[in-house]
């Protein structure tokens, strides 16, 4: 198993994968800063300002789905990581091997000019993800990509093309696993959380996830990371 070359006195890693670029991100990342928390952002370059409503799945609250701009992006995610998630949130499975090619490239291309640096990683759109498209990934450069497969667990992953995240924060059980990670240990952790922010808006949980965050923020034992830090720390 993987262990991560972590700074003197930690031993833990907190880690966030948020993805869509929507509006809500920016009341979203005002309060990961204020508590000094880091989050990856996965985003789809081919949909900036688009505006709809959407339906969130699980419970059937309807709910603003504006994603922001461009120009919001060169800005709003300074301080935190921006990744890929392909150009139009096209399912991968179901389009062809030039066609994903096209959509993991050309996503790059775009999020890289707007970053300021090389995109390196991704999210997987729908979760949707086999060894034929890690391959393709590779082939563009994508060093790791998560999928939202819960694992329920703080393991440190042995292939990051499959990333399996530790828990969504709207699931049941987070809170039960908030305590697990900050228990006292000898072992390394990763929690890993990822969602879409709009989530908060679907399930009124904003004040629930700034109260998460004052409760894991300023801990000497935990070590604040995106999802590439993470990567870097596990392959140098």
């Amino acid at each position: 198993m993987k262990r991560m070359i972590l700074p003197e006195g930690k031993k833990k890693v907190l880690t966030l994968s948020y993805d869509d670029e929507v509006t809500q991100d920016i009341r979203f990342v005002g309060i990961l800063n204020k508590y000094g928390i880091k989050c990856t952002f996965n985003l789809n370059s081919g949909t900036f300002g688009i505006k709809e409503k959407c339906v969130h799945y699980k419970n059937g609250v309807e709910v603003d789905h504006i994603k922001i701009s461009r120009e919001q992006a060169k800005t709003l995610y300074k301080g935190h990581e921006i990744a890929a998630h392909t150009v139009h949130h096209y399912d991968l499975a179901k389009i062809t091997d030039d066609e994903v090619r096209s959509e993991v490239k050309n996503d790059i291309i775009a999020l890289s000019e707007i970053a300021g640096y090389k995109v390196k990683g991704m999210a997987y759109p729908y979760g949707t993800f086999n060894d034929h498209i890690d391959e393709l990934l590779k082939e563009c450069g994508v060093l790791y990509s998560r999928t939202v497969e819960d694992t329920h667990s703080f393991d440190i992953p042995d292939n990051f093309l499959q990333w399996h995240p530790t828990i969504n924060f709207g699931e049941e059980g987070f809170d039960e696993l908030t305590d697990r990670f900050l228990e006292e240990s000898n072992e390394q952790k990763l929690f890993y959380i990822w969602g879409h922010s709009y989530e908060f808006d679907a399930y009124n949980s904003w004040d629930r996830f700034e109260e998460f965050c004052k409760k894991i923020s300023g801990r000497d034992d935990v070590l604040y990371a995106t999802n590439i830090e993470v990567y870097n720390m596990c392959n140098m």
